[in-house]
């Protein structure tokens, strides 16, 4: 091989190098359905027009309060964008490690000209945090439990309730909600719950209730858990995401119904950590720029029943992407879903949450 030919052989390869090599920007969401809601509406339609951004999927949302404390502490911040529950976003902006955003600037406006922050509306519950889906933590058991007698649950009380349902149960293994559905079962009104609960003695009192089928619950981290085990008959009823369940009863034909009585609805959406290098930072402006525009949002209701968070999203929201049923009677906020639903108190949690964990914590292991 001649001079002239190795040269432009190494300049071919160099460029063929050059060219395959794309930026790494590390997404960190919740995992099963969820995730590849976002994978089908966000992310791939990203990368598709811009091949050389390469999105890494990480599952570890529901440590991620602890994870960026520590990043944070380190000087070390791996990740880019993280997906969070409105009151963990709080906390996290309380705290400085995610940044404060400005909504119409860098947000698209909706198709009308509507700012985005007016687009988005109350659903913004911090100045750090990027409203996604309005979702809810609910209950799924299985239609065919053959010691039910032929009896279904009406009410969040009948996980309480072992004695006409008897069988193992599936709870998040965190206070949150779990606290507040007890304290409803023993007899708290609504509108009261946080008062009761912001008491010592209401918090043991929510612990003893709990304490009654403490020894028939299986306890979950991950929000996959809960269908899973439905499916495998190791419990008969439990809670997760409603959008797991829809994923469980509607594309996996699963015998499992959904128990919307009670059901919490809560916020999902995006926080930028704080620290990011600047390449990295606008990286994930120009994504989410992308990733919450109006027919964005919609989109992901095509394959997860989450309700979109803009307003301009709604009326776009059609029918399932592979099953083609629609898609609107299965969101939480339906009116047939929501006749008796539990407003989650953002702000509360993120004042309590860290002393609660700890004393929930402390009764596990009991």
């Amino acid at each position: 091989m001649n001079l002239k030919t190795l040269i432009l052989a190494t300049t071919a390869t160099a460029m063929f190098a050059g060219a395959a090599v794309a930026k790494d920007m590390t997404i960190v969401s919740w995992g099963g359905a969820y995730s590849a809601s976002q994978n089908n509406a966000y992310h791939k339609p990203y990368m598709e027009q811009h091949p050389d951004i390469n999105i890494i999927n990480d599952e570890s949302s529901n440590e991620a309060v602890a994870k960026l404390r520590a990043m944070n502490e380190a000087g070390n911040i791996t990740w880019d964008l993280v997906d969070v529950v409105a009151s963990d976003a709080i906390r996290l902006c309380d705290e400085g490690l995610a940044m404060e955003i400005n909504f119409d600037e860098m947000l698209a406006p909706a198709p009308d000209g509507t700012p985005a922050s007016e687009d988005f509306g109350d659903l913004i519950v911090s100045d750090c945090f990027i409203p996604q889906i309005v979702y809810s933590t609910t209950f799924g058991y299985r239609s065919d439990v053959a010691e039910w007698n032929g009896k279904e649950p009406q009410d969040i009380c009948a996980v309480f309730d072992l004695e006409n349902f008897p069988g193992k149960r599936s709870l998040e293994k965190r206070p949150i909600n779990n606290m507040e559905w007890a304290l409803l079962c023993d007899g708290v009104a609504k509108d009261e719950v946080y008062d009761v609960l912001e008491t010592e003695e209401g918090v043991n009192r929510a612990l003893a209730k709990l304490d009654t089928i403490k020894d028939q619950v299986v306890w979950w981290s991950a929000g996959a858990e809960t269908p899973q085990l439905l499916a495998d008959k190791e419990v008969v009823i439990g809670s997760t995401y409603n959008g797991r369940l829809f994923s469980l009863i509607e594309e996996q034909k699963q015998p499992v119904k959904m128990l919307w009585d009670a059901q919490v609805f809560d916020l999902d959406g995006w926080i930028i950590p704080t620290g990011l290098p600047e390449d990295r930072l606008q990286m994930v402006k120009d994504y989410l720029y992308f990733a919450t525009d109006t027919q964005r949002l919609a989109d992901q209701a095509k394959y997860i029943s989450y309700g979109p968070a803009r307003k301009s999203s709604a009326p776009l929201v059609g029918k399932h992407a592979t099953l083609g049923i629609d898609m609107a009677p299965h969101m939480p906020t339906d009116p047939a879903n929501a006749t008796n639903t539990f407003l989650y108190n953002y702000e509360w949690w993120a004042d309590y949450r860290d002393d609660l964990d700890a004393k929930f914590q402390a009764w596990l292991t009991q």
